[in-house]
Formats: structure tokens, sequence, C-alpha cells
């Protein structure tokens, strides 16, 4: 199977994995100490999170280590900028909106409004 980065960051204990190694590099066993899961599914993440590019493993002596390679990020913020743009001409133009509506709320209070007469008929 192939993945990708978002599929990656779609879990939040990789997220959470990403954060601790991003920190500091870990040693498998100290990464598994942080969560209530058995270590094969953190072994689990570990490897998507490898596959995906955003860990590397290293072997050290008999520890092997995390260390966070976060590169591969830039394409979620790339996606994530589209969306930046967009949402920020829109929230933009609902604020020239309000002000706009806002101003002609404030003229219309403004005015003095004078109640209709009206003309009594004559009965005959």
């Amino acid at each position: 199977m192939r993945r990708d980065v978002f599929q990656a960051i779609a879990d939040p204990t990789r997220r959470e994995i990403i954060n601790l190694v991003a920190q500091q590099a870990l040693n498998l066993n100290a990464v598994a100490e942080q969560f209530d899961i058995s270590r094969p599914a953190i072994s689990k993440h570990i490897k998507i999170l490898t596959e995906c590019g955003l860990i590397v493993v290293r072997q050290q002596g008999r520890e092997r280590y995390c260390k966070a390679q976060l590169a591969s990020l830039s394409k979620v913020s790339q996606w994530v900028e589209q969306y930046r743009v967009f949402w920020t001409g829109k929230l933009d133009a609902l604020g020239a909106f309000l002000e706009q509506d806002t101003a002609a709320a404030k003229k219309t209070a403004g005015r003095k409004t004078v109640a209709p007469t009206v003309k009594k008929s004559k009965r005959k």
C-alpha cells in the first residue's frame, strides 16, 4: 500500500509520536511508554511514519532511535495554504460587507422618522 503524509497525520497517535520525536530522538521503548497501547501497535505506527518519510529510524548499538524528518509536512502546508488564501478572501469580503451594513444602519438610525399624517375625511 502506498502511503502519504496525509495518511500519516490522520491518526492522533501518529501525530503525537511526531510531536514527541520532533523534540528529541527517542528509542522505540521510550516512545511506547508514552502511550496506553501495545508496543507492536506503536511499531506499526512508527512503520507508517517511516514509510511516509516523517520519521527516520536509526540503529545505535542495540537500540533503535526515532528522529523526526518534518520536511514532508511541507506538502500539508502547501495544501492548507490554498484554503487559507480562499478563506482569507471570503472573510475579508464578509468584513467589508458588515462594515457597509453597519454604516448604512447608523446612517438610517440617524435620520428622524416622521410619522405620516393621515387626513381625516369628513362624513356626511
